[in-house]
């Protein structure tokens, strides 16, 4: 039976120090080249996601920004995207009215570029965007308004819960919106996709592009739940949250153990 095996990221794939091990990289690429259909799906952009695991050099599809693409690890050619329509501006309307100044996503005249008000950041924005010093998607804005610029695809607000809550209450059912708080930073997010941009949805797609009959999940977070409801088999890193852990088929070593390589390599056949 063909089958893809796709794992979260951060938390799950990767140790805690944000980045693959050796014996990770080593069992994807071997298991990969033997026929293994193996792809991540992360809320972390193409670039980022690549850093993070620079030691996966076979040539697989990457699900990032949640969703909202699915890349090729090799040629970094787009195989699918889901992309807001123009009611994403009357949200963005709506952001601003509640002094909610996100960074947006978009691609503008054909390349990727985050975009940011300078003067209306948060220091939680201010620390994300430190750690993006130098990064070529850089875009700077001088209004809220220009914000809106380009092919949108995913908004992340960083800010106080009480001004993200009653804003994640009110798009959840419209949008695809995760709320939740930054496992590195311990800030509060709201990030906004296209209703059709989520893990589970990309593994769909990703699963009928290749012909695949079953899907295997690995995870460690509330927001893997749609992921592991929509696998045929899925599995919990023991350092997973305890509400994903009740949609698990079993529980796996920690991200820390290589829980996900390991269990790969003991039990993947050709």
């Amino acid at each position: 039976m063909k089958t893809l095996y796709v794992s979260d990221l951060d938390g799950t794939l990767l140790r805690n120090n944000g980045r693959t091990s050796n014996f990770t990289n080593n069992v994807i690429n071997e298991l990969t080249e033997r026929g293994m259909i193996f792809s991540y799906a992360t809320a972390r952009s193409l670039i980022t996601a690549k850093k993070a695991t620079d030691g996966i050099v076979c040539k697989i599809p990457l699900i990032v920004y949640n969703g909202a693409f699915v890349v090729d690890n090799v040629t970094e050619d787009i195989l699918i995207a889901n992309y807001f329509g123009t009611s994403v501006y009357e949200v963005l309307d709506d952001l601003f009215k509640n002094k909610v100044y996100p960074i947006v996503y978009a691609y503008i005249d054909g390349k990727e570029k985050f975009s940011f008000v300078p003067e209306l950041c948060t220091e939680g924005m201010q620390a994300f965007l430190a750690s993006r010093k130098g990064d070529i998607r850089t875009h700077t804005v001088n209004a809220a308004t220009d914000l809106k610029s380009g092919n949108l695809f995913y908004i992340t607000c960083i800010d106080k819960q009480y001004k993200l809550k009653p804003l994640y209450e009110k798009y959840k059912g419209v949008f695809h919106c995760v709320y939740q708080i930054e496992m590195y930073t311990n800030e509060q997010w709201l990030e906004i996709m296209p209703l059709n941009a989520s893990k589970a949805n990309a593994v769909r797609q990703l699963k009928a592009l290749l012909g695949c009959e079953k899907i295997v999940a690995f995870g460690d977070g509330k927001n893997d739940v749609d992921m592991f409801e929509l696998a045929d088999e899925s599995y919990a890193v023991e350092n997973a949250h305890k509400d994903l852990k009740k949609y698990a088929t079993d529980i796996i070593l920690s991200n820390e153990e290589d829980g996900v390589a390991k269990w790969l390599a003991r039990n993947f056949v050709t």
